[in-house]
């Protein structure tokens, strides 16, 4: 079984501009996977652009500091 951490992001639309659902799946071994819910179609990181990055910065950076500290814990 594959550890992955599963986060939906819903960023309300601004101007023209249309919302955005994500969900945002991060797996134990680095893999990341973003799908656009709406579409149903995976999105690169580098196609995010203002809060949807900003999630994504801020999840990826939380999931490295637990995962590391897990490390440290079991190592020791």
């Amino acid at each position: 079984m594959v550890n992955c951490e599963h986060f939906r992001y819903l960023e309300a639309s601004r101007g023209s501009l249309p919302s955005k659902d994500l969900t945002f799946k991060f797996y134990a071994d680095g893999k990341l996977i973003i799908v656009d819910n709406d579409t149903g179609h995976t999105i690169n990181p580098r196609e995010l652009r203002g809060g949807s990055y900003d999630f994504y910065v801020r999840q990826r950076i939380a999931f490295i500091r637990r995962d590391l500290n897990a490390k440290r814990a079991k190592y020791a």
